[in-house]
C-alpha cells in the first residue's frame, strides 16, 4: 500500500518536539532521507549541516535526536551520525502496530456506520480515482491516501494516534519510495479503499477488518524483493508472514 509518502513525508509528524529551527532541519533531513537524496550509510557531518542550514549546533543536535528516535539515523556520540539502513525488524513492528490500530478503527466505524464519514471518505476516493491513470502525479495521489486514512481516524476520535504513528513510518516510506507507484498499484489502492468503505457502510466489521489487512500488506509483502534489488539499503532479517483474515474471523 502506498501511503504517507510524497510532499508531506518530510514534514514533522505529530509527537516531534523542538524549536522552529530544529524542526525545519528535521523536516528537510527527513524528506531527503526518505527520498534517498541521502542514501543509507551516508555520514551526516554536523559542521556541514550547520553551514547548509545556517544554524547553530543546538538545532542540528535536536533535529538529529528526533531522527534518531524515528530510527532514520544512528547517532554515535563523539563520533559520527549516519543515515540508517531500512530496519526490517522495525518495519515488521510498525506494520504490526499499524494493522492492529487500523483494524480497530474500521471495526468501530462498521459497528455504527456514519453516513457523513463515509461520504467524506468517498469524496476523497473519487479524487483518487480521477488520478488513478496519471502516474505523473504520485504525490497528489498519496496526499489523498493520507487524507483518506486520517478521515477514518478522526471519525473515531483518535486522529492524534495516526499522527503519532507517522513518526514510526520512516522505514516503510523508504520502501514505498523504492516501490514506486504504477497505474496498477494505484488501482489496487483504490479498490482496497472502496472495499473498506463498502464494508463500513454495510456494518460488516469482519469484511472491514479483512479489507484493511489486505490493504496494508502490499508493500510489506514486497520487502524481500525490494531488498534483493537494493541489498545495501536494508538490514539483515526476514519479514514476518502477513496473516489474512478469513470469513470466520480467525487468522491463518
Amino acid at each position: 500500500m502506498a501511503s504517507d509518502t510524497g510532499r508531506d513525508a518530510g514534514k514533522v509528524p505529530g509527537g516531534a518536539r523542538g524549536d522552529g529551527a530544529a524542526i525545519r532541519v528535521y523536516d528537510e533531513l527527513r524528506r531527503e532521507i526518505i527520498s534517498f537524496e541521502r542514501a543509507p550509510g551516508s555520514v551526516l557531518s554536523r559542521a556541514t549541516l550547520e553551514k547548509q542550514y545556517a544554524v547553530s549546533q543546538t538545532p542540528i543536535r535536536e533535529a538529529l535526536q528526533m531522527l534518531d528516535q524515528d530510527g532514520l539515523v544512528q547517532v554515535f556520540p563523539q563520533s559520527r551520525t549516519v543515515v540508517s539502513r531500512i530496519d526490517v525488524q522495525q518495519l515488521n513492528e510498525t506494520h504490526f502496530l499499524r494493522v492492529a490500530v487500523e483494524v480497530e478503527v474500521v471495526w468501530r466505524l462498521a459497528a455504527s456506520p456514519r453516513e457523513d464519514v463515509v461520504a467524506r471518505a468517498r469524496a476523497i476516493l473519487q479524487m483518487q480515482k480521477a488520478l488513478m491513470s496519471d502516474t505523473d502525479q504520485p504525490e497528489l495521489f498519496q496526499d489523498l491516501d493520507r487524507s483518506f486514512h486520517q478521515t477514518l481516524f478522526d471519525a473515531v476520535g483518535v486522529g492524534t494516534i495516526q499522527k503519532m504513528l507517522a513518526r514510526r513510518l520512516g522505514h516503510l516510506l523508504r520502501c514505498q519510495k523504492l516501490d514506486l507507484p504504477s497505474q496498477g498499484k494505484m488501482a489496487m489502492i483504490v479498490a482496497d479503499h472502496e472495499a473498506i468503505l463498502n464494508a463500513i457502510a454495510s456494518g460488516d466489521q469482519t469484511a472491514a477488518a479483512e479489507a484493511v489487512r489486505r490493504h496494508l500488506s502490499g508493500t510489506i509483502n514486497r520487502v524481500d524483493a525490494l531488498r534483493a534489488a537494493h541489498p545495501d539499503f536494508f538490514t539483515d532479517g526476514k519479514t514476518w508472514p502477513v496473516l489474512t483474515w478469513t470469513e470466520t474471523g480467525s487468522e491463518e
